[in-house]
């Protein structure tokens, strides 16, 4: 156990390891009274379970950290929890007072998480609403939530099909400066062309993100578009950095067109 888990002063001693030891080059504090091997100590899960036991038995991780362990946020960035009042500060959490009901609270990787639709409605309160339905949209694709639980709001503008967070930036980049909602990762052609990310069938018009791995699949993203290019379809490209930009005049234009 010691090896992959986190460990508190007294657990250690129980495992003959000294203060002094748990002090030395190979350990390091997670914590008031908490330890693990340097070799584990950065990884995600082990300083969850290192500030789970710093914890009331009843506290849940919740906010960021709920959507961490669902799967719906890449990195564990702050640790968060919900506990009954009144329960003081952890130092190096979040900690929030409040009384959840049993439906609010789930199991996730063996620790108490606030639920998929608590977590993201907790999080739709504090995120900006393009970063609340991108996190709304991983829960439908990963089918942890159904659409008709979710806030008004996020419900209209998710889609289920989105396979990344840039796509759905750039789908509500058009939808929220008033362009058609395009339909997303559309199968094109018979026999096939393509699957592309976002698509307005009257236009013939593809409208595609270029994200880090398009570097290393080049020859063959531009083979794929010379696919469609051939087949009669128009397909701008976007990235990043152009999110910032004029995207939707840029897609606006191409429509009249």
């Amino acid at each position: 156990m010691l090896s992959s888990d986190p460990v508190d002063l007294e657990e250690a001693r129980r495992h003959g390891l000294t203060r002094a030891q748990l002090l030395g080059a190979r350990w390091r504090r997670l914590g008031p009274r908490v330890y693990a091997r340097r070799e584990i100590a950065d990884d995600p899960m082990v300083r969850l379970k290192a500030a789970r036991l710093r914890l009331p038995d009843d506290a849940v991780f919740s906010g960021r950290t709920a959507g961490f362990l669902h799967g719906l946020i890449s990195q564990l960035d702050v640790i968060e929890a919900t506990v009954r009042p009144p329960v003081s500060r952890r130092v190096g959490m979040k900690i929030r007072r409040s009384l959840l009901t049993a439906d609010d609270v789930t199991t996730r990787h063996g620790l108490r998480v606030t639920s998929a639709l608590r977590t993201i409605a907790d999080l739709a309160k504090k995120l900006p609403l393009v970063e609340a339905v991108v996190i709304s949209d991983m829960a439908l694709h990963r089918r942890v939530v159904s659409r008709d639980r979710l806030p008004g709001r996020l419900a209209e503008l998710c889609e289920s099909a989105t396979e990344s967070p840039m796509e759905t930036r750039l789908r509500l980049k058009l939808v929220l400066a008033g362009l058609a909602r395009p339909r997303v990762q559309v199968t094109l052609g018979d026999p096939f062309i393509a699957r592309v990310d976002l698509y307005y069938p009257d236009q013939r018009l593809v409208i595609e993100y270029d994200g880090g791995s398009h570097r290393d699949s080049l020859v063959a993203d531009n083979r794929r578009q010379n696919r469609l290019t051939n087949a009669g379809y128009r397909v701008p490209r976007f990235t990043a950095s152009d999110l910032s930009g004029d995207v939707p005049g840029i897609v606006r234009r191409a429509l009249s067109a």
